[in-house]
C-alpha cells in the first residue's frame, strides 16, 4: 500500500476527507497568524479569502500539468504561455469596444464575458495542436525547450509594439504592448449573477453582511464567494482528470508514459492520443490562467514570465505526479507555505519581535559567521528578508524533496488495471450456490464434491 493509499484509508472519506483535512489544517494556521499579527474580523475573512484564491489557481493548474506530465509523460514547461495565450483572447473578444476618450487604450470586440472564455480556451488549445504537432515527436528534455522557448516568444508577441494596436472590422483593437491591457469588462461576478438572474440576492446577500464587516463589505463578499467558485473549478478539474483517467483513453496514456514503443507496438496511435492529452490539458490551463487574471482589472505580459511555470512545477512535485489528489494537496500547499507562507512569517515574526537588530546586506551577515563563527545575523538577515529569499527557499525545498521524496507527499498512486469488477462470475459457481471458494471444475464437479467422491473409493474411470 503506498502512503497515499494508507493515509486516505485512515481519513473518512478517502480522498474527499484528506483534502478537506488538508485545507482545514491551511485556514487554521492562518487564522491563528492572523491573530498573532492582531487582525481584525475584516482582515481574517480578506486572508482566508487571498488564500483561498491561490489554492484554487495553483490546484487547477498542477491538475492540469498532471494530466501532461501525471498522465501521459510530456515535459511541459511552457504553461504560462499557454496561460497568457487564454487570458489575452479573453481580453480580446470580451473587452468593450474602444470609445474615444475612454480610459482605455485600446478596445475589443465587445462580445459577452462567457464567449471571451470560451475563446480563450480555444485559442490556449490551438496553440496547443501548433507546439505539438512537430513538438511532441521529441522526447524529455527536447520537448521541455520546445515549450518552454514557445512561452517566452508569446511572451515578447505580447510585449510587441506591432500587436498593440491595430483595426480589425473598422474596430480600434490590440493586445496593449509593454503597457499591458485594462479588463474593463463586467466584473467576472457580476457578469455570472446576472446570467443566472441572481445579481439582486447577492446584493441583498452584500446588505445583510454589513452586520459582519460594517464599512464597504463588498470587496470582502466579493473576495470569499470568488475563492468559493474557484475552489468549485477545483472539484470540476479533478472529477474531469479522474473520469478521464479511468476511461480508455486515459489507460492508453499511462500506457504511452510507461513505454510509448510497447503502446505503439500495440496498435495505438500515440501521437494522436499525446496531442489530444496535450490540447487538454492546455485548454485547461487557459482557464486557469482567465480565472486567476480575470478578476486583477489589468494585465502586463511581463507577469508571464517562466518562473510562474516552476512554481507549478513545485506544486506538483509536492503533491506526487500522477496522483490527481496530490495535484490538489500540492497545490494547496505550496499556495499556504511556499506562495504566502514567507510574507506572513516576517510580518509575524516582526510583530512578535519589533526590535530585531538584523544587518541592512548580506554581507554585514556573513561576516560574523566567517570571522567569529557567529551564526545569529545570519539568523536575523534571512528572517528580515525572507520575501526577498522567496525563490531560494523554494529551490532548497525542492532539492530536499528530489533527494528524499522525489514521489511526492503522498508517493505514486497505485491504480487497478481494469475498471469494471474482477469477481468471479455466477455461472462459475456451485449449483447449491456455494462460497466462493467452491467452484465448478472444468469437469463440472465441485471442489468439495471431488474430494468426497475420491473418499468414496469412486475413481475417474
Amino acid at each position: 500500500m503506498s502512503v497515499r493509499d494508507d493515509i486516505a484509508a485512515r481519513i473518512p472519506g478517502g480522498d474527499a476527507g484528506l483534502i478537506v483535512l488538508i485545507l482545514a489544517s491551511a485556514y487554521l494556521l492562518y487564522i491563528l497568524a492572523g491573530i498573532g499579527l492582531g487582525y481584525d474580523l475584516r482582515g481574517q475573512l480578506n486572508s482566508i479569502a487571498t488564500l483561498t484564491f491561490y489554492i484554487g489557481v495553483f490546484a487547477m493548474l498542477s491538475l492540469a500539468l498532471n494530466l501532461h506530465w501525471g498522465y501521459t509523460g510530456l515535459f511541459n514547461i511552457g504553461i504560462v504561455g499557454f496561460m497568457a495565450v487564454g487570458v489575452y483572447v479573453m481580453a480580446f473578444v470580451s473587452k468593450p469596444v474602444f470609445v474615444a476618450g475612454g480610459a482605455a487604450q485600446v478596445g475589443g470586440l465587445g462580445l459577452p464575458l462567457w464567449v471571451g472564455i470560451i475563446a480563450g480556451m480555444l485559442a490556449a488549445a490551438i496553440l496547443g495542436l501548433v507546439v505539438a504537432l512537430p513538438a511532441l515527436r521529441l522526447r524529455a528534455d527536447y520537448l521541455a525547450i520546445v515549450t518552454i522557448a514557445m512561452s517566452e516568444i508569446v511572451r515578447f508577441s505580447f510585449l510587441s509594439g506591432n500587436l498593440q494596436e491595430f483595426t480589425l472590422f473598422g474596430t480600434r483593437v490590440g493586445f496593449g504592448g509593454g503597457s499591458g491591457l485594462i479588463l474593463d469588462f463586467v466584473p467576472p461576478l457580476e457578469a455570472l449573477f446576472r446570467s443566472v438572474g441572481l445579481w439582486g440576492a447577492y446584493l441583498g446577500f452584500v446588505d445583510a453582511f454589513q452586520t459582519i464587516v460594517p464599512r464597504n463589505p463588498k470587496p470582502v463578499v466579493d473576495g470569499l464567494i470568488y475563492g468559493a467558485l474557484l475552489l468549485g473549478f477545483v472539484a470540476v478539474y479533478y472529477w474531469l482528470l479522474k473520469r478521464t483517467g479511468e476511461s480508455p483513453f486515459g489507460r492508453v496514456l499511462k500506457a504511452i508514459r510507461e513505454d510509448e514503443d510497447v503502446a505503439n507496438a500495440l496498435g495505438k496511435n500515440t501521437d494522436g492520443f499525446k496531442i489530444k492529452s496535450f490540447m487538454l490539458g492546455c485548454a485547461l490551463m487557459g482557464l486557469a490562467g482567465i480565472l486567476w487574471l480575470m478578476p486583477q482589472g489589468a494585465v502586463t505580459p511581463n507577469f508571464f514570465r517562466p518562473r510562474v511555470t516552476f512554481f507549478v512545477w513545485i506544486a506538483l512535485i509536492i503533491g506526487g505526479a500522477g496522483s490527481n489528489t496530490g495535484s490538489v494537496l500540492g497545490g494547496a500547499v505550496f499556495a499556504a507555505v511556499l506562495y504566502q507562507g514567507p510574507r506572513y512569517f516576517q510580518n509575524l515574526v516582526g510583530t512578535v519581535f519589533p526590535n530585531l537588530d538584523s544587518p541592512s546586506g548580506f554581507g554585514q551577515a556573513i561576516s560574523p559567521l566567517i570571522s567569529q563563527f557567529d551564526p545569529v545575523p545570519l539568523m536575523l538577515y534571512t528572517v528580515d528578508s525572507i520575501r526577498q529569499l522567496q525563490l531560494v527557499v523554494m529551490g532548497l525545498v525542492l532539492i530536499w524533496l528530489m533527494h528524499n521524496r522525489p514521489e511526492g507527499l503522498l508517493g505514486h498512486r497505485k491504480e487497478t488495471a481494469s475498471v469494471i469488477s474482477l469477481d468471479r462470475p455466477k455461472s462459475m459457481t456451485a449449483a447449491d450456490g456455494g462460497t466462493d471458494g467452491e467452484v465448478r471444475t472444468d469437469g463440472g464437479v465441485t471442489e468439495d464434491d471431488s474430494t468426497a467422491a475420491v473418499e468414496g473409493g469412486v475413481s475417474d474411470e
